[in-house]
């Protein structure tokens, strides 16, 4: 089957989409978007990603052209359309065409894209083994909360680690430690669970929160707390998370080991656990 994507109201193969140059999303980066994985073919946490996706809308005064089920209903039939029982579907909104002018044209209609792509998660050998990162500062805007197309900052650092041969790039700013180029921390420190909390720094990931909720139900010790660059470098474990990553341990940070330089404890606990909550979750009737 090929690739099927969806525009401005109709599904086509990919090679068949088009949106004019004076799109707003690609001559501004005028847009959100948000990606929501799909497990057995059905999406995970809708819900939580649709809030994610307003908070996004109304961070940058985009009205939302669609409610939560036409968001729900067209992702269904976008997953019925492609291969897979596993996907990630991404989509975006920019604020539509207009002629080329910094201030926000009126009247103007969204342009809105979906496609779906193979759901890529941590093979295995990095589970048990761990993946490496490095740091940077952390240099991007000021509204980090908002899950912007304006991604160049991100494409920056990301490539830092590509380049390193890295999976991450953990990031910095006035010693406070926020997030990596595409993916949440976390960090433990003598068996307590330590999450920068959210602002406008740090985008609100929804992975985050499951593994909070999940470190809450099961007693873990956790601090939702600024954390300082000097505790991450210091951590007994470093952990990354975001929909496509799930829950990974970091095990090398600059080329120095973490901890004692294998995936911890308390990380193979919470990785067991998100498993579970994630099958647990796709169990449950619509």
């Amino acid at each position: 089957m090929a690739d099927t994507v969806y525009l401005n109201g109709a599904f086509m193969p990919l090679e068949d989409a088009r949106i004019p140059v004076l799109d707003r999303g690609f001559i501004f980066g005028d847009g959100v978007y948000e990606v929501v994985p799909a497990y057995s073919r059905t999406p995970f946490r809708m819900a939580e990603h649709l809030r994610r996706l307003q908070h996004s809308l109304d961070g940058i005064r985009i009205a939302n052209p669609m409610s939560d089920a036409e968001w729900s209903k067209l992702a269904a039939e976008l997953i019925a359309k492609n291969d897979g029982e596993d996907q990630s579907i991404y989509l975006q909104v920019t604020r539509g065409v207009a002629k080329r002018d910094h201030a926000f044209p009126k009247d103007m209609k969204q342009t809105v894209f979906m496609m779906s792509s193979p759901l890529t998660t941590p093979s295995q050998a990095q589970i048990d083994h761990g993946a490496s990162a490095i740091t940077a500062s952390d240099f991007r805007w000021l509204k980090c909360d908002v899950k912007s197309v304006s991604l160049l900052g991100n494409c920056l650092l990301r490539q830092m680690a590509a380049d390193a041969g890295a999976v991450e790039t953990i990031l910095f700013r006035d010693g406070k430690l926020t997030e990596a180029s595409a993916s949440n921390v976390f960090v433990v420190k003598n068996g307590v669970l330590l999450a920068p909390p959210k602002n406008n720094l740090v985008l609100p990931g929804i992975t985050y929160d499951v593994v909070l909720e999940i470190a809450h139900a099961r007693e873990f010790e956790v601090e939702v707390r600024e954390v300082s660059e000097a505790e991450t470098r210091d951590a007994d474990e470093i952990w990354v998370t975001s929909s496509t990553k799930e829950v990974l341990a970091v095990t090398t940070l600059d080329g120095k080991p973490v901890g004692d330089g294998a995936p911890g404890m308390l990380f193979r606990r919470m990785h067991a656990l998100y498993q579970d909550f994630k099958r647990d979750v796709m169990r449950k009737p619509a």
